[in-house]
């Protein structure tokens, strides 16, 4: 059986952490009858709910991480390798990785 991973109840806790007390103003303030300001902390509170997925979402988790740091790792060993071989190799791949990052 597979349940939620440690990262996503971490992103729920802080999501919620952060949207609690929004949702319970808003709450307060529709039960007072200013519907804008109770509105809008709703609103703000399901934003604050998301914010820590989306940001995860947006710049990757430990997975994604370990993955580019992998990769790397790996495209310089054979950009050392090829470097050996000729003289042209590593300014070519260097280009290439550039561009890579910038296109992320």
């Amino acid at each position: 059986m597979k349940g939620p991973g440690i990262l996503w109840m971490l992103q729920t806790a802080a999501g919620l952490s952060m949207a609690g007390p929004m949702f319970v103003v808003g709450v307060g303030f529709l039960r007072d009858g200013r519907l804008v300001g109770g509105l809008g902390f709703l609103v703000l509170g399901a934003i604050a709910l998301y914010f820590p997925t989306y940001l995860l979402n947006r710049i990757g988790g430990p997975k994604t991480w370990v993955r580019r740091l992998l990769g790397r790792v790996r495209r310089d060993d054979t950009t050392d390798e090829a470097g050996a071989d000729s003289g042209s190799g590593p300014k070519a791949s260097g280009d290439s990785s550039l561009l890579e990052r910038l296109r992320r």
